[in-house]
């Protein structure tokens, strides 16, 4: 993708990333046995924010949660116009520590513990995309986006366990059940965002719409060259995701944490020490 293209992709991806939601919405309602909300219905709710008077606590906890949103923006950018996978990483991981410190600028002990919480998912699952990161510079012997995506052999073929780690990551990553910590809305509802409103709250709203077409465009990066194959693995995750967060629990700190480094993480490192050995 050219320059060009990457930034129109760029400045589209609220939009993209908002018909994701609603079909998620729509997918979820169904696995529930029940109708559920319009296609459009972010769209309306996106709109309704827009009219509603903001009520700032003060100016750099509103500051915090627009670079969230500018942090997000800039990673989707990295990734989509070809650039190196890690600074992507590195820009989503700085975009989310600008929602944490916003979340911990206020006294409120609900956005406390939801900016705490945030932490304990970012401690949980960015090793693991930076592995994963590595995995992929192993197999194409690049960390550009660009390179990755003219891969002839699809990665996924060499890297199952860590695709597969990938997929079981993605929950955390987005906010779904059973790692929906920071958001938890049956205790501290909301999370570090919880003090936000009006605009303010519609830019994070907006960032995590963004956070959808950037996790799923990671997975796209597993299919290497064959686009069709890479699609299929996106559909795959999306039904994955929401099949997961309609048939589990919300565990605690100590098992999500748990299961990245105890599991998800050692999984991982089986896969790249096997493909080192075998290359050997």
């Amino acid at each position: 993708m050219n320059l060009a293209a990457a930034l129109i992709v760029t400045l589209l991806a609220p939009v993209i990333g908002g018909f994701i939601y609603g079909v998620e919405r729509i997918v979820r309602a169904r696995m529930q046995a029940r109708v559920g909300p319009p296609l459009l219905q972010p769209f309306y709710d996106f709109f309704k924010l827009m009219e509603k008077r903001p009520v700032i606590i003060h100016s750099f906890h509103a500051f915090m949660g627009v670079m969230y949103l500018i942090g997000t923006w800039f990673a989707l950018f990295v990734l989509l116009s070809g650039g190196d996978l890690l600074i992507a990483i590195f820009f989503h991981l700085l975009s989310l520590a600008f929602l944490v410190v916003g979340g911990f600028s206020v006294r409120s002990p609900y956005s406390v513990i939801g900016a705490m919480r945030e932490l304990l998912h970012m401690v949980a699952y960015e090793p693991l995309y930076v592995l994963a990161a590595a995995g992929l510079y192993l197999v194409t012997g690049t960390f550009k986006v660009s390179g990755i995506l003219a891969a002839q052999t699809p990665p996924v073929v060499s890297l199952p366990l860590v695709f597969l780690a990938l997929l079981l990551s993605l929950p955390t990553l987005l906010k779904k059940s059973p790692f929906d910590l920071a958001e938890a809305h049956q205790e501290i509802i909301g999370g570090p965002e919880i003090e936000y409103s009006g605009r303010f709250y519609e830019a994070i709203y907006t960032a995590k719409w963004i956070e959808y077409v950037y996790s799923f465009f990671f997975v796209f990066l597993f299919g290497g060259s064959n686009y069709l194959l890479g699609a299929f693995l996106v559909v795959l995750a999306f039904f994955l995701v929401n099949l997961i967060d309609n048939v589990t629990a919300r565990v605690n700190f100590r098992q999500m944490v748990g299961f990245h480094w105890y599991v998800l993480i050692p999984v991982v490192i089986v896969n790249l020490l096997l493909l080192a050995l075998w290359r050997s």
